[in-house]
């Protein structure tokens, strides 16, 4: 038995009320439609009965009738096929209502664990609103995901596996150096918890739970495609979100760092060369708004010519001077652009710094391992580790 129970770390002072919403909202219909409705029959005479029946029969497995399957029907069987998102006839309230509905309690309780589990630190990122917004988004394109190879199906879908898979895939990308607290038990032999990394535990639940199973297994009632679907459309989210550094353009017009390259445009009366030649020497003599006034005349390949040290200078007075976004925008295209850099853990303390400065420890401490692994000066070290002891993290000696 292998199965995880906690992750580390987790934002401090902060209450994931959507994510709770979502989980009460989950087991209250649990417990006050689909255990009342499984407890009571069905009129032979309902014509959905008819129509569940006429649509389930040619998926039987070899040796069940159909006499069988009505002497088992129940109230909620009719009810989730009638609320169940079904390929073969889509419904928008069915998309979205089929989330909130479960086939049983060890289905409901691994669902609600891993939302559980996961949900807090991607909330705190994605904000209560955003993260509704993602939760529902995610689960629909699972769904879409699904139906694609369904094909006319008239089979529901029903469980908040889609959506929560969703949530994965934006912790999988945003929280790589997360630990997650698994439960590992070979009874009666062997039984401990072990802290291992979240993408290896991620990974496994990708590849060897779904992936693996859609692929060669035999035909499951497990929606193994829209596990993968909701799990890439977290990833698509996590992306765009970087990309944005997690706040709208609008918000801050020194968002877009660089000026953009204009196929055909005239030569600018400014010269790459005394673009960056006007940077240098606002930044020699310290002068934050000439140096940022320089740099928004700058185009891509311009910005790929600062060094990292001189990232690291413009981020801290975009920073200081209210333009977070551009201020985690240059730092990000600075590691992008110098990877085999060596100077490059200052950037990433920068980062580190900035995320908790924002409130965010949990992307901070990325950030500021990240900083560790690269060799960095005494300095850097010292201001990383100290960084570090703010942030809530399990201890173990594993």
């Amino acid at each position: 038995m292998f199965f995880p129970i906690g992750d580390t770390p987790n934002p401090k002072n902060f209450t994931p009320w959507t994510t709770w919403g979502l989980m009460a909202a989950n087991i209250l219909i649990y417990f006050f439609i689909t255990i009342p409705l499984s407890m009571q029959g069905v009129d032979p005479g309902n014509p959905l009965l008819e129509e569940y029946i006429r649509s389930i029969a040619p998926h039987l497995p070899s040796g069940v009738s159909l006499r069988q399957v009505l002497a088992q029907v129940n109230a909620y069987d009719l009810f989730s096929f009638a609320n169940g998102y079904k390929p073969g006839a889509p419904e928008l309230t069915d998309l979205f209502f089929s989330m909130f509905l479960h086939g049983g309690l060890l289905h409901l309780a691994g669902n609600m664990l891993f939302l559980w589990i996961y949900g807090d630190n991607v909330e705190h990122v994605l904000g209560r609103f955003g993260f509704l917004a993602a939760y529902l988004g995610t689960g629909a394109v699972a769904t879409w995901f699904f139906a694609f190879f369904a094909g006319p199906s008239m089979i529901p879908l029903v469980g908040a596996s889609g959506a929560i898979s969703g949530v994965l895939g934006v912790y999988f990308l945003l929280f790589p150096r997360n630990k997650v607290k698994v439960f590992v038990a070979l009874i009666p032999f062997y039984v401990d918890v072990f802290l291992l990394p979240a993408r290896l535990v991620l990974g496994f639940f990708v590849i060897v739970d779904n992936l693996l199973p859609l692929l060669i297994g035999p035909q499951s009632s497990v929606a193994y495609g829209a596990h993968i679907g909701g799990f890439l459309g977290g990833l698509v989210i996590a992306l765009a979100g970087e990309r944005l550094s997690w706040s709208w353009p609008w918000k801050d017009r020194a968002w877009r760092t660089e000026r953009p390259e204009v196929p055909g445009e005239p030569e600018p009366r400014y010269s790459r060369a005394s673009n960056l030649s006007a940077m240098r020497t606002a930044m020699a003599k310290k002068y934050p708004s000439d140096a940022i006034d320089a740099l928004s005349r700058m185009n891509r390949s311009e910005m790929a010519e600062l060094s990292p040290d001189e990232c690291v200078t413009l981020s801290e007075w975009l920073d200081d001077t209210g333009h977070s976004a551009a201020a985690s925008r240059i730092l990000k295209q600075c590691i992008s652009t110098h990877r085999n850099s060596d100077r490059l853990a200052d950037a990433y303390l920068s980062l580190g710094l900035m995320r908790i400065k924002q409130g965010q420890p949990t992307a901070a401490y990325q950030y500021l391992l990240a900083a560790l692994d690269l060799n960095p000066s005494a300095e850097t070290s010292m201001r990383a580790h100290e960084a570090l002891s703010r942030i809530d993290v399990y201890r173990s000696g594993r």
